[in-house]
C-alpha cells in the first residue's frame, strides 16, 4: 500500500519531466474538413436553440453554405499546390496535394447535390430537423480525411467517420422495412470490413515499422525483405477492407440490397461520396506505399477488375427494380476505375480520378431522377419497377429526357462526361499495352448499353392502364388495348404500375438534377478544365 502511495505522489513530478510535443498545425490547410465538422455542429446547436423543431430549410441552408465554403477552399488549395508544390501537414499524417484537393472538390460538389435532393424528398418519409444534414456533413468530412490521409491510421479514422454516420443515414427512414434491413446488413458487413482493414494496417506496421504512407514507400524502396509474408498479408487485408467500400467483386454482395433499401437520396450519396472515399484510400495506398512491390498486388487488382466489370454488367441485365439495376451499374463502373489503378502510372491514376468524378455526378443525377419519379407516383422511397416507367415520356417529357441523357451518359455516349471517362481509362490500358484488358472493358461497356437503353425504352413505351373486370378481376393493358397483366383477384393500390398524380417536381430537386445534367453535358463538350484538373491530381510521394 505504501508503495502505491509513493507512485501516486511521484506521478506529478514524472509527468512534468516528460515533454509532450504537439505537431504544428496550419489550420488553413484543414479548412475543408473543419468546415464540414463545424457545419454539423452549428446545425445541431441551432436546433437546440430553435423554438420550432419541425423544420428543415434552415439546416439545408447551413449545409449548402458549408459545402460551398469547403469546395471553394479546396480549389484554392489546389491552386497553391500547383504553384508551390504538395506538402505534408500535421507531422506528416495528412497531405495537401493535387490528389486530395481534387477529391475534396468532388466531395463538396456531390454533397451540394445530395443536400438539395434531401430537402426535396427525404423529409417526406423521415423526421425534419438537423439530423440528416449533420450526419451528411460528418460523413463527408470522413471522406475528406480519407482523401488527404498520409497515414494509415488517419485513413482508418476517416473511414470510420464516413461509415458510422452512413449506417444511420441508411436507416433514416426507419419505418420502411427495407431501410432497416439494409442498414443492418451494411452495419454488420461494414464492421467486418473495418476490422479486416485495421488488421491489415497492423500487419503492414509489423513488416515496415511505420504506418506513414510515404515512409512505407521509402522503407520498401531501400530494403529488400527476405520473407515478405507479413507484408503480403497486410496488403491483401487492406485491399479487402477497401474493396468492400468500392463494391468490387467479390466484396459487392451487400450493394444491391443496401442500395435498394436505403433512401434514394442516401443511395446517391453512397454511390458518389462513399465510393470516392474508398477509392481515395485504395489508390493512394497501393500507388504510393506499395508501388515498389506492385508486381505482387497488380495480378489481384487485374482479377478484381475483370470480375467487377462483368459481374456488374451481366447481373444488371436481369434486374426489374431500377435501384438494383443502378446498383449493379455502380459495380460495373468500379471495374472501370480499377483499370487505371492496375495500369499504375501517373497518367492512369488521373484517368481513374476523372472517372470517379464523372460517375459521381451521373450517379447522383440518376438517383435524383429516381426520387422524382417515385415522388410523382406517390411512393418516394418505395420500389420502382422498370415497367412502372412506361408512359413517363408522355406525362413528363422533360424529366424523361433528362433521365435518358444521364443513363446513356453512363453507357458512354459521345458528347457526355461518361464517354470521356470510359475512353480515358480504356486508352490508359491500351497505352500500357494491356490490350486484352482494354478489349474486355469495351465488351462489358457494350453489354451495359443494353440495360441502360432498356430503362430508356421503357419510359417511351405506352403506359399500362387498368380496366376492371367485374368485382374481383383486373386487367392491365397498354394504350393499344393489348392485355399486359391479368389478375383474377382484387389488387390494392400498391399493385398498380401507374397512377396518375397531380404532384409537382420540387424546385430543390430540379436544381440538383439540373446541375448534374449541366456538368454531364458541359464537361463532355468543354472537357479541358476537368481533364487538366484530374491530370494534376498527383499524390504526395
Amino acid at each position: 500500500m505504501s508503495g502505491l502511495v509513493q507512485v501516486i505522489n511521484s506521478a506529478p513530478a514524472l509527468m512534468a519531466s516528460v515533454a509532450i510535443h504537439f505537431p504544428s498545425v496550419q489550420y488553413g490547410d484543414l479548412v475543408p474538413e473543419l468546415a464540414l465538422l463545424v457545419g454539423a455542429l452549428v446545425a445541431m446547436v441551432s436546433s437546440a436553440l430553435a423554438r420550432t423543431k419541425d423544420i428543415s430549410f434552415p439546416y439545408t441552408g447551413i449545409g449548402i453554405v458549408t459545402v460551398v465554403l469547403a469546395g471553394v477552399w479546396s480549389y484554392h488549395l489546389s491552386t497553391i499546390v500547383a504553384s508551390s508544390g504538395p506538402k505534408a501537414i500535421v507531422a506528416g499524417a495528412m497531405a495537401v496535394d493535387g490528389f486530395s484537393t481534387f477529391l475534396m472538390v468532388l466531395i463538396a460538389v456531390s454533397l451540394l447535390l445530395v443536400i438539395l435532393l434531401a430537402e426535396a424528398f427525404i423529409y417526406e418519409v423521415g423526421s425534419r430537423g438537423p439530423d440528416f444534414v449533420a450526419l451528411l456533413l460528418l460523413s463527408g468530412s470522413g471522406a475528406m480525411f480519407m482523401a488527404s490521409a498520409e497515414d494509415l491510421l488517419v485513413l482508418f479514422v476517416g473511414l470510420e467517420i464516413l461509415s458510422i454516420a452512413l449506417y444511420v443515414l441508411v436507416a433514416y427512414c426507419a419505418q420502411v422495412t427495407l431501410s432497416r434491413e439494409a442498414a443492418f446488413k451494411y452495419f454488420i458487413l461494414g464492421g467486418f470490413s473495418s476490422a479486416i482493414l485495421l488488421y491489415g494496417i497492423a500487419l503492414t506496421y509489423g513488416a515496415t515499422g511505420t504506418t506513414n504512407i510515404g515512409q512505407i514507400a521509402l522503407f520498401l524502396s531501400q530494403n529488400t525483405l527476405t520473407s515478405n509474408g507479413v507484408l503480403l498479408g497486410g496488403m491483401a487485408l487492406i485491399i479487402v477492407g477497401l474493396g468492400f467500400k468500392i463494391a468490387a467483386v467479390p466484396f459487392q454482395l451487400w450493394t444491391p440490397d443496401v442500395y435498394q433499401g436505403a433512401p434514394t437520396t442516401v443511395t446517391g450519396y453512397m454511390a458518389s461520396v462513399a465510393k470516392a472515399g474508398g477509392f481515395a484510400g485504395l489508390l493512394r495506398v497501393l500507388y504510393v506505399s506499395f508501388q515498389t512491390v506492385r508486381i505482387d498486388w497488380r495480378p489481384v487488382i487485374l482479377v478484381m477488375c475483370v470480375l467487377t466489370l462483368f459481374t456488374g454488367s451481366i447481373l444488371a441485365l436481369v434486374q426489374r427494380d431500377v435501384k438494383r439495376l443502378l446498383a449493379y451499374s455502380s459495380i460495373n463502373h468500379a471495374g472501370f476505375i480499377l483499370i487505371g489503378l492496375y495500369v499504375a502510372t501517373q497518367s492512369s491514376l488521373g484517368d481513374s480520378l476523372y472517372y470517379v468524378f464523372a460517375y459521381s455526378i451521373m450517379a447522383i443525377g440518376s438517383f435524383g431522377c429516381v426520387s422524382i419519379i417515385g415522388h410523382l407516383k406517390g411512393s418516394t422511397e418505395g420500389p420502382l419497377d422498370i415497367d412502372s416507367l412506361r408512359g413517363l415520356a408522355r406525362e413528363h417529357p422533360r424529366l424523361a429526357v433528362v433521365f435518358a441523357i444521364l443513363l446513356v451518359a453512363q453507357s458512354g455516349a459521345p458528347f457526355t462526361i461518361g464517354f470521356l471517362a470510359k475512353f480515358s481509362v480504356v486508352s490508359a490500358a491500351a497505352l500500357g499495352q494491356h490490350y486484352e484488358l482494354a478489349v474486355l472493358a469495351m465488351l462489358s461497356a457494350v453489354i451495359a448499353v443494353y440495360f441502360y437503353l432498356r430503362v430508356v425504352f421503357a419510359m417511351y413505351r405506352p403506359p399500362l392502364t387498368a380496366d376492371t373486370e367485374g368485382e374481383s378481376g383486373l386487367t392491365l393493358t397498354d394504350d393499344s388495348g393489348d392485355v399486359m397483366i391479368e389478375e383474377d383477384g382484387a389488387l390494392d393500390q400498391g399493385d398498380l404500375l401507374t397512377v396518375t398524380r397531380s404532384r409537382t417536381i420540387p424546385v430543390a430537386a430540379s436544381l440538383s438534377v439540373g446541375l448534374a445534367l449541366a456538368m454531364t453535358i458541359g464537361f463532355g463538350i468543354v472537357a479541358n478544365p476537368l481533364i487538366s484538373f484530374a491530370s494534376s491530381a498527383i499524390p504526395l510521394h
